[in-house]
């Protein structure tokens, strides 16, 4: 079979050669009808780059990493299509990696990128450091999520303590007297286990509520199945506290949506509802959120921002087309991602508080 030429794909589209190298490189400038017959013409001619070429004389391979700690952790999911639909738009393809949240892990993806030879990478981090590993500037990196030192790599970090504060200082609005929270513990590993906890607390004491270790339920993981068990156990505690005639937990925070949403399952085990019985408030405004029943009040982060910013952050590191017209950008820029906080059926009362029954684990009120 003949190869395909670039002056083909114009010749049968009815264009020139340039604008397919545009429509191909994702430069700007060319219609959206015409971008979308010379993509046809380039599908149906079998049209394949020569990317070593195209490497060789730009001095860019067109793809960037992007490494996260999941791919089966929802937030992930989501940032990761954002992601590739902002390169996408800019020329660039997208490799996505997994880190599994360790630093072995993360450490190995930029290694790996580097061998790769792709044009930079955007790592969500649990908080390494990259001056251990000497990257320097000629490799552009943007962290996502915590660091430790500044660093000469780019910054865009979630407001996990602001946030957090937020949550509870709406819960406490609604009249819960009681919250608590269900997340990670607190260790110099779990950076935003510990912004999260922190956050907890000093929204409880701007609230003037308590603040005491037994409030605070563990989910060693962020997955449905470990807030499924934490949720349990905040039903056996609600539940023994209202037997004992104590004032029982009113609201909780959860770390993340995924353990919000098992939360809600644990809870319903242990014969108990939300909001009826437990208002709460996770983290990360995952799209299941919305669509659970109830639907999931969280904390939501501007993840289309996030991909843009990202992208963006890395491609002026490499001085292409969204790049700086002189100069380079100065080392470690630090951004904070847009959050707003998402108020749904999951934090609103149903009734006040002096009007809510206890729920007999068989599901008839008492």
């Amino acid at each position: 079979m003949a190869t395909v030429r670039m002056s083909d794909v114009a010749r049968a589209a009815g264009v020139s050669t340039m604008t397919v190298s545009n429509v191909v490189n994702g430069r700007p400038g060319v219609s959206e009808e015409v971008r979308r017959r010379v993509l046809r013409q380039l599908a149906e001619t079998g049209y394949r780059m020569n990317v070593s070429a195209r490497n060789l004389r730009s001095g860019h391979s067109g793809v960037i990493g992007l490494a996260v700690p999941g791919h089966d952790v929802p937030y992930f999911a989501a940032l990761a299509t954002h992601v590739a639909q902002e390169a996408e738009r800019r020329g660039y393809r997208v490799a996505v990696e997994q880190t599994g949240a360790k630093e072995a892990g993360e450490v190995a993806a930029i290694r790996f990128s580097q061998a790769m030879d792709y044009d930079g990478l955007i790592l969500s981090t649990v908080g390494m450091d990259l001056e251990k590993l000497d990257v320097g500037q000629a490799f552009p990196i943007v962290l996502l999520g915590e660091r430790e030192n500044p660093t000469a790599a780019d910054h865009v970090s979630m407001a996990n303590h602001a946030g957090s504060r937020a949550a509870v200082e709406h819960l406490a609005a609604q009249g819960a007297g009681r919250i608590a929270f269900i997340g990670g513990p607190e260790t110099a590993e779990q950076t935003i286990h510990s912004l999260r906890l922190g956050g907890w607390r000093e929204g409880l004491q701007d609230a003037g509520l308590a603040c005491s270790p037994e409030l605070i339920f563990e989910a060693p993981e962020v997955t449905m199945e470990a807030g499924r068990r934490a949720g349990r156990r905040v039903a056996e505690r609600i539940l023994a506290d209202r037997a004992a005639g104590r004032d029982p937990i009113e609201a909780a925070f959860a770390i993340t949506d995924s353990v919000a949403l098992g939360a809600v399952r644990g809870l319903a085990d242990g014969g108990l509802r939300v909001p009826e019985d437990l208002l709460l408030v996770g983290f990360d405004d995952i799209p299941e959120a919305a669509m659970a029943v109830p639907s999931l009040s969280s904390v939501a982060p501007d993840m289309s921002w996030t991909a843009r910013r990202a992208v963006e952050l890395l491609l002026e590191r490499l001085g292409g087309q969204d790049g700086p017209t002189a100069g380079s950008p100065p080392a470690g820029r630090e951004e904070t991602i847009p959050w707003i906080l998402q108020v749904r059926e999951s934090s609103s009362p149903v009734r006040s508080k002096q009007e809510r029954q206890p729920t007999d684990p068989t599901g008839a009120a008492s």
